[in-house]
């Protein structure tokens, strides 16, 4: 692989810190971006925002701070794995398209997920990020599943 950034897309779970111990141990020692993409307003902050109390901008400056905490605790545990990792926070909605910008803006060499292992009936209700970075990113995607009980 060349000299470019990984990307680890990091939401606090069990499946993301997976993801990084896997991404070590496949593609060694080197530069990562870790990245906690955010929404920009939930149902509930949509509402509260047209309310003339709270200021415009409140509730995205909100979830940028909890996205960088959370990126931030994903750049310490990738430094702990042997990267060396910084911290990054966006928000997005798809979240898929905030993480391929993100790639983009920094020629990643490898986006690196977790994946849930839903079913099929729940992915297609739920959706799938890793699915959606697998076809629109442009670039590889490491998909880490969760771990499989009878390794």
């Amino acid at each position: 692989m060349n000299d470019s950034p990984i990307l680890i897309c990091f939401d606090g779970s069990e499946g993301a810190h997976r993801a990084i111990t896997e991404a070590a141990e496949l593609l060694g020692p080197r530069r990562a971006v870790v990245l906690d993409v955010g929404a920009p307003l939930t149902t509930s902050e949509s509402i509260a925002a047209v309310s003339s109390v709270v200021p415009g901008n409140a509730f995205e400056e909100l979830n940028t701070a909890d996205a960088l905490d959370r990126a931030r605790a994903g750049a310490e545990a990738a430094r702990g794995a042997g990267f060396d990792a910084e911290a990054r926070a966006e928000l997005a909605a798809p979240t898929w398209e905030g993480i391929v910008d993100v790639a983009d803006e920094i020629a990643a060499a490898v986006i690196v997920v977790g994946t849930r292992g839903l079913s099929p009936s729940r992915e297609l209700f739920e959706g799938s990020i890793s699915h959606q970075l697998a076809e629109h990113a442009g670039r590889p995607v490491l998909m880490v599943p969760p771990a499989n009980e009878r390794r």
